[in-house]
């Protein structure tokens, strides 16, 4: 309805009320953050163990070859004693990535992935 007189103010309007929110959605949420960064660290971990020895051996290889054929035991070279330890070496990075995963990572992971389904139910209750 238009006032009757140009300088009347205008009816008051009531504003939109809405419900608090008790906690951000998923999305917005710092424990993705969180998630992120002990994924990061938990590759680089198993990536620099890897390749840093295996960069060793090869530095080693290339630089020292009179230390690589250099005798450990009788008959055994130290490049071949190296080269035989790449694959311990590698299965104690699986060891490592898999223990990470294990007790850092996949609790938040699954603890998140709760939160989303709750946040879900709850999205759709509300519509």
């Amino acid at each position: 309805m238009s006032p009757t007189y140009p300088w009347q103010p205008p009816e008051p309007v009531e504003p939109v009320r809405r419900a608090p929110r008790h906690r951000s959605p998923i999305g917005h949420h710092s424990d993705l953050r969180v998630l992120r960064g002990a994924y990061r660290r938990q590759r680089r971990t198993a990536t620099f163990t890897a390749l840093g020895y295996f960069t060793l051996f090869l530095v080693l290889s290339a630089y020292a070859p009179s230390f690589m054929a250099s005798s450990v035991t009788d008959g055994l070279p130290t490049g071949l004693l190296l080269a035989l330890l790449q694959l311990p070496v590698t299965g104690l990075a699986i060891a490592v990535y898999e223990h990470t995963a294990r007790r850092y990572v996949d609790p938040l992971a699954d603890r998140i992935r709760k939160e989303s389904e709750v946040d879900a139910r709850r999205g759709a209750g509300a519509r």
